[in-house]
């Protein structure tokens, strides 16, 4: 499965990569380069090894070893190969290779600035929202991607699966949590373990009664499709629903071996989504991302997410303002299908989650009307229907609300309501708040002491 080298219809075969140096330099035969170990046996992790395929001149290779030190680099041969090596602004190649900038930026921003640390009540495991979790599993990953949120696990050398007493402890705490009903598996790449390794975890999870959906978080499909294999898939068809949620963040991943592995995962019926994050210089663009979404559905797969970079020390020259991010949403919205317009998120720092960012459509907003904008910018007027009537004798008024308009007291610019959550959420407060609120009491009280 996902060996196969024929093209699936609108999925063209890149020219002009480095996959005939890679070819000439590492000599594999065709079921090596079908074999997803041998790719991460031959990562390029070294610059003595990456100057074999790329031409680097001295202070290039200065720069990448000191680089190298704070920030490692591990790229799979699959993925070099489809670098087209006359362009230095290739946006596979500003993905991968580290940048010098990665060093003047190292103090800007935050090591955690998810804080998904205060929010692991065992260790492995992020319990941010009420009903789902957050599993991390390893560290390891084929590829060390530049803008890579966790890049403060990075050391170089300690690389690590978590082991089973971890894993057992995270699992029972799902287990006794009861309105988790969703576990992300994730890392690192949580697909660098093997199938025996991760059919452990996926039945003990299945064994859970009110575990409903299970996800994984990879980006194998992108940097190493060949990684979704026949035993993979009979996994995920045997402890489904499963779903899968990748990271391809420029059209030119989109190649004949991703859509081949997507085309083996929908047939072991597991839904694919992606999840872009908008990167300076790489994907910032309504044409770099309307081609990806179109070209991302031609093989099936639904742009999911387009993350604002988050601020993580090391990748502030990758990160854009926010207005772009809102800019190529409304150059997309209208201009392409729905299906392949994603969610515009920033996940801000202290843990507060996901936010959604969408343009201002809503101009004002009364009880009787809203005055909205389309994708052209025409103005229109649209009546707001009123309540129906209450009926007589029934004992009781109804009254209507009092409808302030857009971005004025009381409302947002998309005409929401805002008011300051003090803790409460919904039915009582969220797991995340509630450990903070004991961790903040007993702060308190070693200071009274």
């Amino acid at each position: 499965m996902a060996t196969q080298t024929e093209e699936p219809p609108g999925v063209a075969q890149a020219s002009g990569t480095l996959r005939d140096k890679i070819w000439e330099v590492l000599k594999p035969t065709q079921e090596q380069w079908n074999d997803w170990k041998w790719h991460f046996r031959n990562r390029l992790n070294t610059v003595e090894k990456l100057a074999q395929v790329i031409a680097l001149s001295e202070t290039q290779k200065t720069q990448l070893r000191l680089v190298g030190r704070k920030y490692p680099f591990s790229i799979t041969p699959y993925y070099l190969s489809l670098i087209h090596a006359d362009d230095p602004k290739d946006p596979i190649l500003l993905q991968s290779l580290p940048s010098y900038e990665e060093l003047l930026y190292s103090e800007v921003g935050e090591e955690d600035p998810l804080d998904e640390q205060d929010d692991s009540p065992a260790s492995g495991l992020v319990h941010r929202y009420p009903d789902r979790a957050l599993f991390v599993i390893t560290d390891i990953c084929p590829l060390l991607c530049r803008h890579c949120t966790r890049k403060r696990e990075w050391d170089g050398e300690n690389w690590w699966f978590r082991r089973k007493p971890e894993l057992e402890a995270a699992i029972e705490y799902i287990r006794n949590t009861p309105h988790v009903r969703e576990v992300i598996i994730s890392g690192g790449d949580p697909l660098t373990m093997d199938n025996n390794g991760l059919e452990w975890i996926l039945s003990r999870l299945r064994a859970i009664p009110h575990l409903e959906i299970i996800r994984f978080g990879t980006r194998f499909p992108v940097v190493l499709p060949q990684r979704i294999d026949e035993g993979f898939c009979r996994l995920c068809d045997q402890y489904g629903p499963i779903w899968l949620n990748t990271h391809f963040n420029h059209a030119n991943e989109v190649t004949p071996e991703a859509a081949q592995c997507v085309r083996e995962l929908l047939r072991a019926g597991v839904p694919v989504n992606n999840q872009t994050v908008l990167l300076r210089g790489i994907n910032d663009s309504v044409e770099a991302q309307t081609k990806l979404s179109h070209e991302l559905m031609k093989i099936r797969v639904r742009p999911y997410y387009l993350f604002h970079a988050d601020e993580v020390r090391g990748t502030e020259h990758l990160r854009t303002p926010i207005e772009t991010g809102l800019k190529i949403i409304e150059g997309m919205r209208g201009h392409t299908s729905g299906l392949g317009v994603p969610t515009f998120v920033v996940d801000v720092p202290g843990g507060g989650g996901k936010i959604p960012l969408q343009p201002n459509y809503v101009l004002s907003w009364t009880e009787d009307e809203m005055v909205l904008r389309n994708y052209e910018g025409l103005i229109f007027r649209y009546r707001n229907p009123r309540p129906p009537a209450p009926s007589h004798g029934n004992g009781g008024s109804h009254q209507r609300e009092s409808v302030k308009p857009a971005n004025g007291h009381g409302y947002g610019a998309n005409g929401h309501t805002t008011k300051t959550l003090l803790g409460a959420a919904g039915n009582g407060q969220t797991p995340r708040l509630k450990r903070r609120q004991t961790r903040l009491l007993d702060q308190a009280k070693e200071q009274q002491n």
